[in-house]
């Protein structure tokens, strides 16, 4: 089950790249990259047609992608990192404290 899912995600996603590529966009800096007006679908474009390709392919790549994920979730089981080991816990080893240096009583200042 998930290899199929996992199949579809991926044509969705390859489907999904070249139908966003394929839409015309607003034309503002576009055209000085060499945009042009030109269109593979007319001056008018072919906007409605590709949208709604558009959107139900993210429908796709969504549902496959959640589909995906709870296929391959993760499941609790007997193979826990936490049982692994003995059940021996070790102390953190204590440092010790830096030495500090005795305070020296300062001369008393002579009265001028």
């Amino acid at each position: 089950m998930q290899t199929l899912v996992i199949t579809v995600h991926i044509i969705a996603c390859i489907f999904l790249i070249i139908f966003v590529l394929l839409q015309s966009g607003k034309e503002d800096m576009g055209v000085i990259f060499g945009g042009g007006s030109g269109s593979v679908f007319g001056s008018s474009g072919a906007g409605g047609v590709l949208s709604k390709i558009t959107a139900f392919l993210a429908a796709v790549f969504l549902i496959t992608s959640l589909g995906y994920n709870y296929l391959s979730g993760n499941k609790m089981g007997d193979d826990s990192v936490m049982l692994e080991g003995d059940g021996i816990v070790t102390p953190a080893p204590e440092f010790e404290k830096p030495a500090v240096p005795a305070k020296t009583e300062e001369p008393a200042k002579k009265a001028e």
